[in-house]
């Protein structure tokens, strides 16, 4: 039993299925999305893009394919890309599998869309053939007209009911690896038709609020709708959509993630709002180590509080810690403890310094559990 089961999530239990060499769903980690926004005929222009994503810590990231010049450019993207390559599909079935062809990972497609039952199972063999799985994206901007005249406007019961027709068209043709999405703009309506979807099915799904708006609206949109959710256990795959750069997208995704403890990579900082007690320039120190330790993936906590009013008690809780002082130094405080003193003049290079050092400690210490694991495996 967990110590502090008010923190405890219990996911949903979901089917397993694999993105390229990326598990999704079951008890695999939750990954993080995005989706490129340059022409995919441009393929330098993409796979620039894309790197600077996995960089930043995407696990997938989607192309959008709609014409023969993207996807003849994307057997070069998927050539160069470190990360599984999602081809977003709409209408026409031969740019489907021309994109399984060229070595997508996953097809965005729905089903119902593509036209003719025989063209449904063309794409269905395609993906077979080549090792693709497949993503039914359903959106309540595009929801079939019979749904609409059912329903009268976009709803979570329109939503779930077209999201399952489309999963019965790949079943019926017995095709399994796939995942679902069901995304609205509106927050609301976003959670409940992933709630209602989540107990209607055990497919993985993918959680995003669609056309959530720019960096801050959308940031703090997407993190009310995926984090209630993912908070509820619901949610396999996540992508923040942003009308920003594709880089901020991975950005706030493994934010959201770290905040329920659901995914952990680089350092998180702790560091209060600042005021006129701060012995030291807390936003632009904080700013200046963001962008100094971005390099870090190992995971670890760094507080950084202005004064001694709460200073004290985050460093207790954090891997490294710097509270403000007076006479322009503060206290440096390593695995929660009193440490040493720091005058503020040399304090983020010393800061930057310690996180690097710790970081290798780790990650030396890892290396070290797999080697004598792998050699009691030999044994």
């Amino acid at each position: 039993m967990s110590i502090r089961p008010w923190r405890d999530i219990h996911r949903r239990k979901s089917r397993r299925i694999m993105v390229g060499s990326v598990p999704v769903g079951g008890d695999a980690p939750i990954t993080v999305q995005t989706m490129t926004n340059t022409l995919t005929t441009d393929a330098p222009a993409t796979i620039r893009q894309v790197l600077a994503c996995a960089e930043a810590g995407a696990d997938i990231v989607r192309v959008s394919c709609p014409d023969e010049g993207s996807t003849r450019a994307l057997r070069e993207i998927v050539r160069e890309s470190p990360v599984p390559i999602v081809a977003d599909i709409h209408f026409h079935h031969r740019r489907a599998i021309e994109a399984a062809e060229a070595g997508a990972a996953c097809l965005r497609i729905n089903p119902g869309n593509i036209g003719k039952p025989e063209r449904v199972r063309e794409v269905i063999r395609a993906a077979r053939d080549h090792g693709c799985s497949m993503r039914i994206g359903v959106n309540a901007g595009s929801l079939e007209p019979h749904l609409l005249e059912k329903y009268a406007e976009p709803c979570p019961e329109a939503m779930v009911e077209s999201a399952l027709e489309h999963a019965k068209i790949l079943q019926d043709n017995d095709f399994h690896e796939f995942k679902i999405s069901v995304k609205a703009s509106d927050v609301f309506l976003t959670a409940a038709a992933y709630q209602a979807l989540a107990d209607a099915c055990d497919h993985p799904l993918h959680l995003g609020v669609t056309e959530a708006g720019g960096l801050t609206s959308g940031g703090v949109k997407s993190a009310i709708g995926l984090g209630n959710l993912l908070w509820m256990g619901v949610g396999d795959t996540v992508r923040v959509s942003l009308s920003a750069d594709p880089v901020e997208e991975v950005k706030i995704g493994f934010e959201i993630l770290k905040s329920l403890n659901l995914r952990h990579r680089g350092v998180t900082i702790i560091s209060c709002p600042s005021c006129a007690r701060q012995g030291f320039d807390v936003i632009e120190t904080v700013k200046a180590l963001e962008e100094r330790l971005a390099h870090i993936r190992t995971h670890m906590t760094l507080s950084v509080i202005g004064c001694v009013v709460n200073g004290p008690g985050e460093a207790r809780e954090t891997d490294i810690g710097f509270t403000g002082g007076g006479a322009g130094s503060g206290m440096v405080y390593l695995a929660g403890l009193q440490s040493h003193k720091m005058d503020n003049a040399g304090m983020l290079d010393h800061l930057v310094e310690l996180v690097e050092r710790k970081a290798e400690e780790i990650e030396a210490a890892r290396a070290q559990a797999a080697a004598e694991a792998a050699a009691q495996a030999a044994e």
